[in-house]
C-alpha cells in the first residue's frame, strides 16, 4: 500500500508539471536563480549563419583573433562601440551550435549566442493614427504583423458606404484604395447601396479604412473588402424584412461576416431563421448589443448565431450607454465622449446634412464597438479560420479577462484582442490540450492502481475501444469539417469534443450547459457496466477524456456555464466534475484480482 501511494504522489506531480507547463515554473534553487537564463529561441527570428559574442570589457581584437582558428568563425566589433564593451559578431558560420559551445568555453566570453531579427510592428502613416486610442487598446499594432484581413468578404449592413461617386454621392477620401464586393440598396432597391446618414460610412471606416495611405485615420482589416448593404434609411431606420433579405444576400454572396450595428426590435422568427442560415453558410454574423443602458441585449444580437458586443470607453469599463446581460459574447471600445470628443471613435464619414461632403468625425456606441469585432473575425478567416466556430473560440480565448471572470453580463468573455485572438487560432489548435490532460491523467490513474490491478500504459491506450472514446470526448473527429465540409449538424457535431455538442443540441447559447460540461454521460454510462463489463474499457476511455476535458477548461478559465447563480461557481463545479470522471476511469480500467 505505501507503495501504491508513493507512486500515486509521484504521478500526480508529473501530472501537474505535465498540463500546467505552460502556465507556471518551479521555482528555482538560490544557486540557480542568479545564473543566466537559458535562451529560449523557440519564436525568435534567427540571422541564418551569424552569431552575436560578447565579450568582458577591454577585451582586444588582437585577443579574440587569436582565438578565432579555433573557434572557426571570424568575429568583428559590431560598432564603434566595440571597442569599450566588447560586443562582436561573425557571418557565414556554417555549424551556429558548435561555434557557439566552442566559443563558450572561453572565461573572457560573457556571452555567446545566435544574432536574432527583430521588426517594428507595423505602424501607418496615416496622420490621425494616434488619436486612435481605440485600436491600441485592441493590440491592433502587433496583430496586423500576422494578420490584414486580405481577401475576406465582410457585409455592412447599415445606412451604406460612401464609397463610389454616383449622382450627389461622393466617396469620402479615406476609403479611395479599399476593396469592394458588389452590395445592394433594399431601402430603394437598386445597386447603389450609398450613404446618406453617415453611419454606415463610419462603421465600415472601422473595418477597412484605407491605411497607410498618408490619408486620415486607419481601419482594423485594411485589406479585407467591404461589401455595402443598405437597409437603414437616412433617417437610420429599417425594417425588419430588409434586414431579413439583407442578411440571406450577403451569406449568398460570398460574404465570410456580417455586421449589423443596429437593433432595437422585438424578436422575429424570420430574422432569427437567417441568422442561423447564415452560419449554417459558415457566415460569423456580429451585431452591437444597444445603447439603451439597460440589462438586456437587443435583437439582433440576441438571437442564437450572432455574436453580441457590448461597448467600452478608453478606460476599458463599461460605456454608460451600453446594453448587456445574458446574451452577451465579448466587449470592445465604442467610446465615450463625456470628457471629449476625443474620447470617441474617430473614421472618415459623410456630412449627414451633404452627402457629397467629407468629414472626420467622432462617434460613440455599440454601434461603433460591434465593427471592431467584425474586423477582427475577418483577421481570423485571413488567418486560417474555417468557419464561425473557430472564429469564436479564437475571440472568446484571445479577450481580456475583466476583473479576473471568465465570462460576466457586462463584458461577456471580456475585452477584444486581436494579437491574443490571433494566436489563440495558430496555438496548439482546437482541444488538443484536452487531449494532453486526459493522457496525464490516465498516467496518474494507472499509477494508483496495484501491480496486479493495473493494465499497461500502452496497452489500453492503443486499444479502440478505449482510445476512440476518449478522442471523441477531448478532440471530436477534428477531421470532420475539412474533409465533408461544415453545412451538416452532423458533420459539426461530431468534429466538437462530447461536451460541446450541446451547441448542435440545445443552440449556441451564450454559456455553455453545465450537464454537458460535468460528470453526467459517464456516470449514466458506467451504470450499464455492472452488467456489461465489455464496455469498461470504452466508458474509462470517455470518462478520462470528460475528466481531460473538464481539467482543461477549469485550469484555462475558459467556459461559462449557464444556470450558475454566481460566475465564480464555475470553476469548483469544473474542478468536482473531473475528479468523479477520474474515479469512474479508474473504477473501469481496474483488473480484478483473484
Amino acid at each position: 500500500m505505501q507503495r501504491i501511494l508513493a507512486n500515486a504522489v509521484v504521478a500526480l506531480a508529473v501530472v501537474g508539471a505535465a498540463a500546467c507547463s505552460s502556465k507556471s515554473e518551479a521555482p528555482s534553487s538560490p544557486e540557480t536563480s542568479q545564473s543566466a537564463p537559458s535562451l529560449d529561441l523557440a519564436e525568435a527570428e534567427l540571422v541564418p549563419g551569424s552569431i552575436l559574442v560578447d565579450f568582458k570589457d577591454g577585451t582586444t581584437k588582437e585577443q579574440f583573433d587569436a582565438w578565432e582558428d579555433e573557434w572557426g568563425v571570424d568575429l568583428e566589433f559590431n560598432s564603434i562601440e566595440g571597442k569599450d564593451d566588447g560586443l562582436t559578431v561573425a557571418v557565414g558560420v556554417d555549424d551556429v551550435e558548435s561555434a557557439l559551445e566552442r566559443i563558450r568555453q572561453n572565461p573572457a566570453v560573457e556571452s555567446a549566442e545566435p544574432l536574432m531579427q527583430f521588426r517594428a510592428s507595423f505602424t501607418p502613416n496615416d496622420p490621425d493614427y494616434g488619436k486612435q486610442w481605440n485600436l491600441q487598446m485592441i493590440d491592433m499594432p502587433k496583430a496586423w504583423d500576422s494578420s490584414k484581413g486580405k481577401g475576406v468578404v465582410v457585409a455592412v449592413l447599415d445606412t451604406g458606404i460612401a464609397y463610389e461617386d454616383y449622382d450627389d454621392f461622393k466617396q469620402v477620401p479615406d476609403l479611395k484604395g479599399a476593396k469592394f464586393a458588389k452590395g445592394y440598396d433594399f431601402v430603394n432597391d437598386d445597386e447603389h447601396a450609398n450613404d446618406d446618414h453617415g453611419h454606415g460610412t463610419h462603421v465600415a471606416g472601422t473595418i477597412a479604412q484605407a491605411t497607410n495611405n498618408g490619408e486620415g485615420v486607419a481601419g482594423v482589416a485594411f485589406e479585407a473588402t467591404l461589401m455595402p448593404v443598405k437597409v437603414l434609411n437616412h433617417f437610420g431606420a429599417g425594417t425588419s424584412a430588409d434586414i431579413v433579405d439583407a442578411i440571406r444576400f450577403a451569406a449568398d454572396n460570398g460574404a465570410k461576416v456580417i455586421n449589423m450595428s443596429l437593433g432595437g426590435g422585438g424578436y422575429s422568427k424570420a430574422m432569427a431563421d437567417a441568422v442561423e442560415y447564415a452560419r449554417k453558410k459558415g457566415v460569423t454574423v456580429v451585431a452591437a448589443a444597444g445603447n439603451a443602458a439597460r440589462n438586456r441585449v437587443e435583437y439582433p444580437a440576441a438571437y442564437p448565431g450572432a455574436v453580441a458586443v457590448s461597448a467600452v470607453g478608453p478606460d476599458g469599463t463599461l460605456a454608460p450607454y451600453s446594453s448587456y446581460g445574458k446574451d452577451l459574447d465579448i466587449a470592445a471600445p465604442g467610446g465615450d465622449k463625456r470628457k471629449g470628443e476625443q474620447n470617441g471613435i474617430i473614421q472618415n464619414t459623410i456630412d449627414p446634412r451633404d452627402v457629397s461632403r467629407s468629414v472626420y468625425a467622432s462617434y460613440q456606441g455599440t454601434s461603433m464597438a460591434t465593427p471592431h469585432v467584425a474586423a477582427v473575425a475577418a483577421l481570423l478567416y485571413a488567418a486560417g479560420a474555417s468557419g464561425p466556430d473557430e472564429v469564436e473560440k479564437a475571440l472568446f480565448e484571445g479577450a481580456k479577462r475583466v476583473n479576473g471572470q471568465a465570462w460576466s453580463e457586462q463584458y461577456g468573455h471580456g475585452l477584444l484582442n486581436a494579437k491574443a485572438s490571433l494566436e489563440a487560432l495558430g496555438g496548439t489548435g482546437g482541444q488538443w490540450p484536452s487531449l494532453w490532460w486526459a493522457l496525464a491523467l490516465l498516467a496518474f490513474v494507472l499509477m494508483t492502481l496495484g501491480r496486479r490491478a493495473r493494465p499497461g500504459f500502452l496497452n489500453i491506450l492503443f486499444t479502440p475501444s478505449f482510445l476512440v472514446p476518449l478522442l471523441l470526448a477531448t478532440v471530436g473527429v477534428f477531421f470532420a469539417r475539412s474533409w465533408f465540409g461544415g453545412s451538416s449538424d452532423v458533420v459539426n457535431a461530431v468534429s466538437l469534443p462530447i461536451p460541446d455538442w450541446e451547441r448542435i443540441i440545445f443552440g449556441r447559447g451564450k454559456l455553455a450547459n453545465p450537464l454537458f460540461y460535468s460528470a453526467l454521460i459517464p456516470t449514466v454510462l458506467s451504470i450499464f457496466a455492472i452488467k456489461f463489463r465489455a464496455l469498461r474499457p470504452a466508458i474509462g476511455g470517455l470518462a478520462l477524456g470528460f475528466a481531460g476535458f473538464l481539467g482543461y477548461a477549469a485550469w484555462s478559465k475558459a467556459p461559462g456555464l449557464a444556470y450558475m447563480p454566481f460566475s465564480f461557481l464555475a470553476m469548483p463545479w469544473l474542478v468536482v466534475n473531473m475528479l468523479i470522471c477520474t474515479f469512474i476511469g479508474r473504477a473501469m480500467l481496474k483488473k480484478e484480482t483473484v
